[in-house]
């Protein structure tokens, strides 16, 4: 590959912003950082003069389900090379698309679906693996989900999970459902990340569920649950919880539609800048106009820049980007633009466990880069040193 010097850039690093910054990529790796005062660019470099734009680092989303029309639960290579490039468009770098609660035999189809495509590679965003986010849930707690396939994790399922741990890299679950301490247990110890979400639990039932390896929070505040009131007494969910215990992170879906400003607040204040990420949880819709859509088994309607059930009870994911939502933490939440930058990157990268590799523009890391004009809109996106998304803006 080639030595590329990003030369005149405004670098924000979840850790620093350097003005008049350099950032020198050679055979898919981040070489240095800092500014042009300090960096010797080697003389086989091509420069590239960015004209005062922003370069980050590449977004990790965690959580999404589809975009530019296709959806995780397609079980399609195509699918997820759509996915990938959509969303590369919105400046992430590398994703982890997420299933719906569905029949086995669909939930199998994706995931193989999805290996196919990290062995084949794709156009845009790296695909770290799958997030299978139901059907193990509370029906009190379904939000989008179909509730004819909620159900109980069965050995038989469970086990089929442990077959494909090379590419479940996550799983959401509501731990106070039968066999879902089980399936913590067992899936934690293989190395994967899991998930509370979609859950009515109380306290307790939270700190059982992270002595059985639970150590995350899927979107705060959406399929959630709050203090509850039984028999008069009054009983912590699974929000308070995670404010309580400090091992958990948590993530919020900062489209400006799931969420106000004021909860994102609350969140950050409780948490910490360290322990929460943010995630799109968008649907097929991302990147296209309104309209109905699928949401694996189900019906949506896309209108007012989010996406909901038919009858309008619940949201059905959003149809963000991620710069769409860096952009919102900036303008709305009130947050700078490297700390934004952090709960996109380097935060969502240890919280899966890949930031050895990928989160920071670090040297030795991988050269995954989004540039931005001073509107957060997406100019560049380079995946391990390769261009995969190139605005018409783009003039350099």
């Amino acid at each position: 590959m080639v030595c590329i010097a990003l030369v005149n850039s405004f670098v924000v690093t979840p850790y620093r912003v350097v003005r008049n910054g350099v950032v020198v990529i050679d055979s898919g790796k981040v070489v240095a950082v800092g500014s042009v005062d300090n960096i010797a660019i080697p003389s086989h470099c091509e420069r590239i003069d960015v004209g005062g734009n922003i370069v980050a680092p590449g977004f990790i989303d965690i959580h999404l389900h589809g975009g530019g029309g296709a959806d995780t639960m397609d079980g399609i290579y195509d699918a997820l090379n759509t996915i990938s490039s959509t969303h590369a468009s919105g400046g992430s770098t590398a994703i982890l698309p997420s299933t719906v609660s569905a029949p086995l035999e669909d939930i199998v189809r994706a995931i193989n679906a999805v290996r196919n495509a990290m062995a084949k590679g794709v156009s845009g965003a790296r695909i770290l693996g799958i997030h299978i986010e139901g059907p193990y849930i509370s029906l009190e707690q379904k939000g989008a989900h179909d509730e004819r396939f909620i159900r109980e994790p069965s050995n038989e399922e469970i086990e089929m999970l442990l077959k494909n741990i090379d590419v479940v890299k996550r799983v959401t679950a509501a731990p106070e459902v039968r066999g879902c301490l089980k399936l913590g247990e067992l899936l934690s110890s293989q190395g994967v990340l899991m998930s509370i979400g979609h859950s009515n639990a109380v306290m307790d039932e939270v700190l059982q569920a992270i002595e059985f390896g639970y150590r995350h929070v899927t979107h705060i505040y959406s399929a959630t649950s709050m203090t509850r009131r039984i028999r008069a007494y009054r009983y912590p969910g699974v929000v308070e919880a995670s404010y309580l215990i400090d091992d958990l992170t948590v993530e919020v879906i900062a489209d400006g539609k799931h969420l106000p400003p004021a909860l994102i607040r609350l969140v950050l204040k409780n948490k910490g800048l360290d322990k929460v990420c943010i995630v799109t949880d968008a649907m097929r819709a991302a990147g296209l106009p309104p309209g109905r859509y699928r949401l694996g088994p189900i019906e949506a309607i896309v209108d007012e820049g989010v996406a909901w059930l038919p009858d309008r009870t619940a949201f059905a994911g959003s149809v963000a980007k991620m710069n769409t939502m860096v952009k919102f933490l900036v303008d709305e939440v009130g947050l700078t633009i490297q700390d934004a930058i952090k709960l996109a990157t380097i935060n969502p990268a240890k919280i899966i466990g890949i930031d050895r590799y990928k989160g920071s523009l670090t040297p030795g890391k991988d050269a995954d880069i989004v540039i931005m004009d001073r509107n957060l809109e997406v100019l560049l996106t380079i995946v391990e040193g390769r261009t995969v998304y190139k605005s018409k803006e783009w003039q350099y």
